[in-house]
């Protein structure tokens, strides 16, 4: 019986059988036990020990066996000696002093309290990978040094087993990482070719969202946006800058890098700046839990967020070229219709109407200034009660726009009252956009657009309304110059009085219309005497205090004009003759005791009614003529009838 066989034997394997298990290991032994592996070696050396010490436990009946690493350092041990602090002592130093950088034959050694064989376990360029230590009380309690050998052998072969084992799981690994990674980027390609498929921004989010969804379906995901935006999605919300310095999301925009915060229970937020050439447009956030997160995640978000940004960059800028071309669509339309009409009161309801569809808006009020009053009146305006209401100047947000002359936007006038509103308070908005009417830089009106919602106007509202302000600034001086032409032309610039061809015009328009009406003519007794006395002036300033007289004696819907000369022409519409006898009459004594020097006036009255023979301008001034005529030539200071 051998010496191996006493030992209760052990798998020898022979020697070109171990021969075609160490060509076929290859690569994997050629790599064995390089320096920085030492700490993933070494629980490899541990496990290949315990998998060898499972497979020779019959030899471990009489000896101790210890493995030793190129340190000297004991890794494992088996045995009674083994808990020998002198045998222990003993057999490291002789292990230790061993040169592992070249090949070593094994050593025997002998000491008081033992005996023990080294038996180098050679690696790659048969270096010692590490070292076997036989130990028993005595040498002569050893086993044969074949039986020895082999066994070291066949650890070896559990080493590099369990290293080729490893290795194929790496290699598996890293190969399912590959088409993990591989289906990331597909998903990512296709993320990217339906992001940029989208033209308009509620697209673009929602195609995010949906991306995150199937990229990421074990994540919770929000999306924070610095602009002006509403969705429908709950997940989509606005980035408010709140304790910057621990919120994660402040963070990743004002800094514009990678924010990852881990929690205690080992999960991780992640927050990703959304970035476009332009600008950073939001921060896309996302909570993982710990089995669903590694490193590659972060790379493959920052690369969804980036591609993100650009197709939310782009949707914007072809969203704002269609506003910008609806904007000066709609400006040139309104300026066309502006332009159409002439007359303020039609110009005002026109805004105002406007105003209320462009921006669908729930109220709109157009105020003019008043320049002689310095008072703001509403000219047009779509809340009830409010169309004849006055502010002064410096009242509310029009007080504002007059100091400042700029336009002013307000969220929330429940939450930022910056001054008190009538309108706003009345009506129950919260949010406004008003703008001033500016005509050489001064202003002549503002416009107020209000809505019961807070936030609803956004800015692109605000700069709109600025332009459209500047062509109702045009229709506004326009249609003053026209009126003021026009009041230039009926107007005769001496008295103050109408023309006599706006007299006769509305006289035809009174009588297409109204059933009556009287008409007062009105001369000054011996004028040419007062012009030769006294002279041209004072001719004139008689006939201004006289028409003085007339203004104040009549209804603001009576027409007082100068007929001609000194004679003045008064139309009463819906007045019978009776009742403009007394009213020249009225006329007739303050003219006698109210102008210096101290003249006279004859007074001609007629009238018209709808039964009568025949209804004309002429026929009416014909008759009223002939009255004053009869008046001069019966002592003057007098008044007849026609």
């Amino acid at each position: 019986m051998t010496r191996n066989e006493e030992c209760g034997g052990i798998p020898i394997v022979p020697a070109d059988k171990d021969r075609s298990i160490q060509s076929g290991l290859g690569s994997i032994r050629d790599e064995a036990a390089p320096d920085a592996d030492l700490p993933v070696i070494r629980p490899l050396l541990q496990e290949s020990f315990a998998e060898w010490r499972k497979e020779t436990e019959s030899f471990f009946r009489r000896i101790s066996v210890l493995l030793f690493d190129e340190s000297g350092a004991l890794v494992c041990s088996e045995g009674s000696l083994a808990a020998d602090p002198r045998s222990l002592e003993s057999v490291r130093d002789c292990a230790a002093r061993l040169p592992f950088r070249q090949p070593v034959e094994p050593v025997r050694r002998e000491w008081e309290s033992c005996a023990a064989y080294l038996t180098p376990v050679p690696g790659r360029s048969d270096a010692p990978l590490a070292v076997l230590a036989f130990a028993a009380e005595n040498d002569a309690a050893l086993p044969d040094e074949s039986a020895m050998e082999m066994s070291a052998m066949a650890w070896k072969q559990c080493y590099y087993r369990l290293l080729e084992r490893r290795e194929i799981n790496g290699l598996i690994a890293g190969q399912k990482r590959a088409f993990k990674e591989a289906e990331r980027n597909e998903a990512l390609f296709q993320a990217a070719k339906r992001l940029y498929d989208q033209f308009e921004v509620p697209a673009v989010l929602s195609e995010l969202l949906a991306s995150m969804d199937k990229l990421y379906p074990g994540s919770k995901a929000h999306l924070y946006l610095s602009q002006d935006y509403r969705h429908e999605d709950a997940r989509v919300k606005p980035l408010m800058l709140k304790h910057t310095s621990h919120d994660l999301v402040a963070k990743a925009f004002l800094e514009g890098t990678n924010a990852v915060e881990t929690q205690l229970d080992g999960s991780v937020d992640i927050a990703v700046p959304m970035t476009g050439k332009q600008a950073i447009y939001g921060v896309l956030c996302a909570s993982f839990r710990a089995e669903d997160w590694d490193e590659t995640v972060l790379s493959a978000f920052s690369l969804l967020a980036e591609l993100a940004g650009t197709a939310f960059e782009n949707a914007k800028l072809y969203e704002q070229s269609n506003t910008l071309i609806d904007e000066l669509r709609l400006i040139n339309e309104l300026a066309k219709r502006l332009s159409q009409s002439l007359r303020l009161k039609q110009i005002f309801q026109f805004i105002t109407a406007e105003m209320l569809s462009i921006f669908e808006a729930d109220y709109c009020s157009v105020l003019q200034l008043d320049p002689d009053t310095k008072q703001f009146t509403v000219m047009s305006s779509n809340i009830p009660g409010a169309d004849t209401d006055r502010y002064l100047f410096d009242y509310g947000f029009c007080g504002i726009m007059f100091r400042t002359k700029e336009p002013l936007i307000i969220s929330d006038y429940w939450q930022t009252r910056v001054v008190s509103s009538k309108l706003m308070e009345n009506t129950g908005a919260r949010s406004l956009i008003a703008s001033p009417i500016l005509v050489e830089n001064e202003v002549v009106g503002a416009i107020l657009i209000m809505h019961k919602n807070p936030n609803y106007f956004s800015y692109d509202n605000y700069k709109l309304l600025q332009v459209i302000c500047t062509h109702i600034a045009l229709a506004v001086t326009n249609a003053s110059l026209h009126a003021e032409v026009r009041r230039m032309v009926i107007t005769d610039h001496l008295t103050g009085l109408h023309t006599r061809h706006y007299l006769n015009e509305q006289i035809q328009r009174r009588q297409r219309k109204d059933r009556l009406g009287s008409l007062v003519l009105v001369d000054i007794d011996y004028f040419k005497q007062i012009n030769d006395t006294f002279g041209h002036l004072t001719g004139d300033r008689i006939l201004v205090q006289v028409s003085d007289i007339v203004k104040a004696s009549i209804r603001q819907d009576d027409i007082a004009a100068r007929w001609g000369g000194e004679e003045l022409a008064i139309y009463l519409p819906g007045i019978r003759w009776d009742q403009a006898y007394r009213i020249a009459e009225r006329i007739r004594k303050k003219v006698k005791e109210e102008t210096d020097p101290e003249v006279t006036v004859s007074c001609g009255v007629s009238e018209w009614t709808h039964d009568s023979e025949k209804i004309s301008v002429e026929s009416l001034f014909n008759r009223a003529d002939i009255a004053l005529y009869e008046a001069k030539n019966n002592g003057k200071d007098c008044i007849y009838v026609r």
